[in-house]
């Protein structure tokens, strides 16, 4: 019976990877590939998500959950958002915000790459004591207990990293303004010594009708100044604009 169940759930596992494999695989090639920020943010999203459904195939119930909320849902759909809003445009990514920034990024790949080679040939090399043995006191708490004593270290080193990223995307985002923002108080100020202080009326206010090419009247009948483009104020008035509408 024993053996039943592990060869069943052995071909589920098998069916699951052949399924979510491709698809991370392709997601990842097309996020490389596509030129739409927003594109590359969903294809990575999709990327993420299968390995979600990995970790949930490997008896990682914790770390699903936190891949899809953390992650997926949080971090990545921040960036989304904040693309979205600020907008990037296909050109800045011509312009190196830091000097020598790909050289570093790419000898960062490289080390990067080396290092994950490096873990998984020693996964593979080395006596597994298997998912069993590791969650034994259930998967949090094995998680939780290597986390905090073994992997202390790293764990530390990596939300350092992640405070560092977010301080830099912030840098790098920032927009020097080629003029001092004004305040309130500098655009009352400025509106005050104007020649209209108050509102400008809207093209067919007070007007007979509603076409833009009847200007606004004043009480006098007259049409207001402003409410009417340049080249219709020069065209002469019509009869029909001389009357308030009621």
């Amino acid at each position: 019976m024993t053996t039943t169940l592990l060869a069943a759930s052995s071909s589920g596992e098998q069916v699951g990877f052949w399924i979510l494999a491709p698809i991370a695989i392709l997601a990842a090639l097309a996020m490389v590939i596509a030129k739409n920020a927003v594109h590359c943010a969903l294809f990575l999203a999709a990327v993420m998500l299968s390995l979600a459904g990995m970790y949930a195939l490997q008896d990682a119930p914790f770390l699903a959950a936190v891949q899809v909320i953390v992650y997926t849902g949080a971090i990545l759909m921040l960036f989304l958002f904040v693309i979205m809003l600020v907008g990037v445009d296909s050109s800045d990514s011509l312009v190196e915000t830091l000097r020598g920034q790909r050289v570093a990024a790419l000898i960062v790949g490289v080390g990067f790459a080396g290092l994950l080679i490096g873990t998984i040939g020693g996964a593979v090399a080395s006596q597994n004591v298997g998912l069993d043995a590791a969650n034994t006191e259930g998967n949090v708490l094995g998680i939780a207990r290597l986390l905090f004593t073994k992997y202390v270290f790293a764990f530390e080193i990596t939300s350092a990293l992640l405070i560092t990223a977010a301080l830099g995307a912030m840098v790098l985002a920032h927009k020097e303004r080629l003029v001092p923002r004004l305040s309130q108080k500098d655009l009352s100020r400025a509106r005050f010594a104007s020649d209209h202080p108050f509102p400008l009326p809207g093209p067919g206010v007070f007007a007979a009708g509603d076409s833009i090419a009847r200007g606004a009247l004043l009480p006098d009948g007259t049409i207001a100044p402003g409410s009417l483009a340049p080249t219709l104020e020069l065209l002469p008035p019509q009869p029909s604009d001389q009357g308030v509408s009621t």
